[in-house]
């Protein structure tokens, strides 16, 4: 029999200092025992996913020590985002499996949230369904869904468009057709920046967006002092809101 492929949440402190949670109060006791007994494991970061399973370890005993466990990086997914893989790149994959087709069971973890949403491994469970190799999903905290579901605007039709370019001009640029988009379909558009560009986004979405235009920020949600601020842009040009430089966030826009 082959083994399964655990789709195992992470926390949301990721990267962020002194802000480190209880892994109870934002994990489903389901994903900590779950966590707890795997000893193969597929990460987006091996050094993280060991500080991920000591926490683990503080409430329920892992199944072997820290230092016997089998953790694998993931490879390095293609530019810009890219889906499609080459042969060798398939393989690579592929490889990952291997202990599920051994009859073991395979935890995949990410640095931070869901595994597989805006990360890497989604090419690993694409892997998994190909070798017909069951894929479970554990429920935990995931950034988007929850800056979705605390900034009141479209929760039926949505998309996610990852990072916009960083070039002042190209950056305006997303930022109009992303409205236009968003106009048109009566679809939220969300995305996402590197913490020390939060401010330089947010200056680019208020110079931009139309003053109708519906804005919502959500940083660091799950962690202490986590907030989401969402109103028109007209409103945020008036606030003169900061944002950390150091603390994730979610940017969401509806016109």
């Amino acid at each position: 029999m082959k083994g399964r492929l655990f789709l195992v949440p992470n926390t949301l402190d990721f990267g962020v200092e002194g802000a480190a949670v209880d892994l109870q109060a934002v994990l489903p006791l389901q994903a900590i025992t779950v966590a707890a007994r795997l000893t193969h494991w597929a990460a987006e970061n091996a050094k993280t996913t060991r500080a991920f399973l000591k926490r683990v370890n503080e409430i329920t005993p892992l199944a072997l020590p820290l230092q016997s466990l089998a953790i694998t990086e993931l490879p390095r997914p293609p530019k810009g985002g890219r889906t499609d893989q080459s042969a060798n790149q398939s393989a690579e994959w592929s490889r990952l499996l291997a202990p599920c087709l051994d009859g073991e069971d395979l935890g995949l973890i990410s640095e931070a949230g869901l595994p597989a949403i805006a990360d890497p491994g989604a090419m690993l469970v694409q892997a998994a369904h190909a070798a017909g190799v069951e894929v479970v999903p554990l429920s935990g905290p995931s950034s988007l869904l929850m800056a979705l579901s605390s900034s009141g605007l479209n929760g039926q039709s949505f998309a996610f468009v990852g990072y916009l370019p960083v070039e002042t001009g190209a950056r305006m640029a997303r930022i109009r057709e992303l409205e236009a988009l968003s106009m048109k379909h009566q679809q939220t558009q969300l995305m996402i920046e590197t913490p020390y560009r939060n401010s330089a986004l947010l200056q680019a979405l208020l110079a931009t967006l139309k003053p109708a235009t519906r804005l919502s920020v959500s940083c660091g949600l799950s962690l202490p002092g986590g907030f989401t601020f969402s109103a028109p842009v007209s409103t945020w040009r008036n606030a003169k809101k900061e944002l950390p430089d150091k603390v994730p966030a979610v940017f969401s826009l509806l016109a």
